[in-house]
């Protein structure tokens, strides 16, 4: 398995179905944001079929060298500078050089997925909560505010653990952000979800998306390899951005544009 803080699947709270927020126009950047997530995913050896290995330590080795070259590494984005391999994995797989910018890795950690399970979790969750936030924000401002709060989520990670040296992946602190901006923007939508995977029920959107922000305070200092912590930074990152929003004059803006669509 690759050595890396992973992000849960968002589902590990309920799984959402739909939320009843309209939209005015087709939500392009959220589907082209899981459309490149999925592809990225699926070019990553951590996809597992189609990699060229002979073995399972082989894919190990592969999977392990590529979250360390394009994970986001706390200690390489505070001092600027890249970390080596850790000793168990040159030991493991054998010294390997890559040459990595880390303030790049700190965008493409956000299209990186550690399974299958990790990576639709968090798709789920931004097809259903990213179509309203677009619509409000539009386009361009949508896709600037998802990769912000995605750098929020790691910088601050980073902030808070400035030693640490495992690679965080995973797109779940940008999604935390459009979470929060949802909660901001529409508290009052509701949604149709399954909780505990399959009982489904009508929530208000504020207490789903209010749960996964306390899971993820009752969390912290857990014994495992989930970045609660960076899920806080984004998910504030994008309420933060959702109260802006509501302002007088960003609604203004809003309907402006919706009028020339």
């Amino acid at each position: 398995m690759p050595t890396g803080t992973r992000s849960p699947t968002l589902a590990d709270v309920a799984i959402p179905l739909y939320d009843n927020q309209p939209t005015r126009r087709v939500p392009l950047v959220t589907y082209a944001l899981i459309a490149a997530n999925f592809v990225v995913f699926l070019l990553t050896p951590m996809a597992v079929f189609g990699n060229d290995h002979e073995d399972a330590r082989s894919l190990a080795c592969a999977q392990s060298v590529f979250v360390h070259e394009f994970g986001a590494i706390p200690r390489e984005l505070t001092s600027d500078e890249t970390v080596p391999l850790p000793p168990e994995v040159i030991a493991e797989c054998g010294p390997r050089t890559y040459t990595k910018v880390p303030l790049l890795s700190a965008f493409s950690s956000m299209f990186l997925h550690s399974g299958w399970l990790h990576l639709l979790g968090n798709m789920i969750y931004l097809f259903v909560f990213g179509q309203a936030t677009e619509d409000r924000l539009g386009r361009l401002r949508f896709l600037l505010f998802y990769l912000v709060c995605g750098l929020a989520a790691v910088y601050g990670f980073a902030i808070t653990q400035p030693g640490a040296e495992t690679p965080l992946i995973g797109a779940s602190g940008a999604v935390a952000g459009v979470l929060g901006s949802h909660l901001a923007i529409h508290p009052r939508s509701r949604t149709i979800a399954l909780v505990s995977g399959f009982l489904p029920f009508r929530l208000p959107a504020w207490v789903l998306l209010g749960q996964f922000f306390v899971l993820q305070w009752l969390s912290l200092g857990a014994a495992d390899d989930v970045a609660y912590v960076a899920h806080i930074y984004g998910f504030a990152a994008g309420a933060l951005f959702g109260l802006l929003a509501r302002r007088p004059g960003a609604i203004a803006r809003a309907a402006a544009l919706a009028s020339r669509r």
